[in-house]
């Protein structure tokens, strides 16, 4: 099972949208700063907050850090909702077909 500090985490609509911009490259702490109506400080601590969750690493290069996106966990957490995901499959599908059922068109 994932550990809570992914679910509490991925919980906040900030630190997704980060994990977001992460998965399309490596970013700087500024350049991840400038894409929201936050401080800079507001944003570090978000980031803070992935890095204790394992969902990033950062990497020092003189004066500024880069952020990486790290998959690991979210691999965990893909693995443990699968089971529900197979669940809500089997559902929706039962519902189509009382949906979909000719008989009831008589």
């Amino acid at each position: 099972m994932p550990d809570d500090a992914v679910f509490l985490a991925l919980a906040n609509p900030v630190r997704r949208r980060l994990l977001e911009l992460l998965a399309e490259r490596p970013r700087t702490a500024g350049d991840l700063a400038a894409q929201f109506e936050l401080s800079r400080p507001a944003v570090a601590e978000h980031l803070q907050v992935l890095r204790r969750a394992e969902l990033v690493r950062d990497v020092a290069e003189g004066r500024t850090r880069t952020y990486h996106l790290t998959t690991d966990p979210l691999a965990t957490v893909s693995e443990w909702l699968h089971p529900f995901e197979k669940f809500w499959r089997a559902r929706l599908r039962a519902f189509a077909d009382v949906v979909e059922d000719p008989e009831e068109d008589e």
